[in-house]
């Protein structure tokens, strides 16, 4: 093998991923198991939303003209003919001079066009006096103006939140269409690495990748399978990765992505099936291998915790976009003032952690190796590929972890 990687730009990889990623079959699951899943489907509106006029406050439904003019000194004397109340039809019709109790919610009654809100009221007996002019249409929530019937209420493709099951309820969605959860093997490999439990002796470290790789796989709304650490063997390495391309919907491999002649990974990836690429123009994480087996797409991490994160969130979030469906993935940033210069290199994409205070943005500049960088930073900055850097007192985005 080479000791030299062809690294393409980030976006080729980005959409490789894509390419090679196909978005995960259908499945109903009931609305109070909805939360968190990605749609498959639109959902649109059955009927109008409201289905009727209603009142937006307690108050009295009135007719507007009946109160140009009122205030506190000059209220708008209006006779009250009856009481609204919730979950029935109003059967009133307000004439010019009348108005009605309606509480919060309630139906509007014929005749009536705004909802003057009890605090502007006062009531004497069978008058009320309205101290406030009213607006056509003040305090009320016309029918269909939520949502009309057949409207377009939420996209596929939306990763649904607390309210958007509110309002799947609203709109009658008992069975929920949404895409199927992708299973995602996760392989360590390394000589090096030992259990968590285990305290590791001599040139030994913790499995790191593997529970990155869960916990980042579980926040995107994947389940996954651990296969364990592999040592540097090629007959184990090859058994592993057939039996999580046979088991799962995706693979990802952590370590054996170095450029040096250790490397194997690359090379069974092209045994057991296609490697697309074998380098990244992105720093950390060059050695990225994008790969798959069959329909099975396969992401070869960097076995340095940090520099796996960096592509995790780059490479790894498209990845798995692609096979749940998501059309906006969950990527949230702030802006912020850069507080130290960032150098770059031409030619390749730097993610440098910062840590955010006030407004600023501290890098915190760290060999690629080092874990205290990823908890004691808040996101990354992208330097892009044609820079040779940030310079102090530039405005940045941060890619929040």
């Amino acid at each position: 093998m080479s000791l030299f990687l062809k690294a393409i730009p980030v976006d080729s990889a980005v959409r490789i991923v894509r390419e090679i990623s196909s978005p995960m079959p259908e499945e109903m699951v009931p609305i109070e198991r909805s939360y968190d899943r990605v749609l498959a489907r639109d959902i649109p509106a059955d009927i109008d939303i409201p289905g009727f006029n209603r009142s937006v406050v307690d108050g009295y439904a009135v007719k507007s003209s009946d109160t140009a003019g009122a205030g506190e000194s000059v209220p708008a004397m209006l006779h009250l003919t009856g009481m609204i109340t919730m979950g029935t039809e109003a059967g009133l019709e307000i004439r010019r001079g009348e108005c009605a109790y309606i509480p919060t919610g309630a139906e509007l009654p014929g005749g009536a066009d705004a909802a003057a809100m009890v605090e502007y009221c006062d009531s004497l007996g069978d008058q009320v006096l309205i101290k406030k002019a009213m607006a056509p249409g003040e305090n009320v929530v016309c029918r269909g103006e939520d949502f009309a019937s057949g409207e377009n209420v939420l996209p596929k493709g939306r990763r649904l939140s607390v309210q958007d099951v509110g309002v799947l309820a609203a709109v009658g969605i008992n069975e929920v269409p949404v895409r199927k959860k992708p299973r995602i093997g996760v392989i360590s490999t390394g000589n090096e690495l030992v259990e968590v439990s285990t305290i590791p002796t001599g040139g030994q470290v913790r499995d790191v990748n593997s529970y990155l790789c869960s916990s980042f796989l579980l926040s995107l709304g994947c389940e996954h399978t651990l296969y364990g650490i592999v040592k540097d063997d090629r007959d184990l390495l090859r058994a592993a990765l057939r039996t999580a391309t046979e088991e799962c919907d995706g693979v990802i491999i952590s370590g054996g992505s170095s450029k040096d002649d250790r490397d194997m990974s690359a090379d069974l990836i092209g045994e057991i099936g296609e490697v697309m690429a074998h380098g990244i123009a992105i720093s950390p994480g060059k050695p990225t291998i994008i790969g798959r087996s069959g329909e099975v797409p396969i992401l070869g991490l960097p076995g340095h915790p940090a520099s796996a994160f960096v592509v995790l969130l780059i490479i790894g979030r498209a990845l798995i976009s692609g096979m749940t469906g998501e059309e906006n993935g969950r990527i949230v940033t702030n802006c912020a003032v850069l507080a130290q210069n960032i150098p770059s290199s031409k030619g390749r994409e730097d993610y440098v952690r910062v840590r955010c205070k006030e407004g600023m943005a501290y890098p915190l500049f760290g060999k690629s190796g080092l874990l205290n960088t990823l908890v004691r930073s808040d996101g990354m900055i992208r330097v892009p590929a044609g820079s040779e850097g940030i310079e102090t007192g530039e405005d940045v985005e941060v890619i929040l972890w």
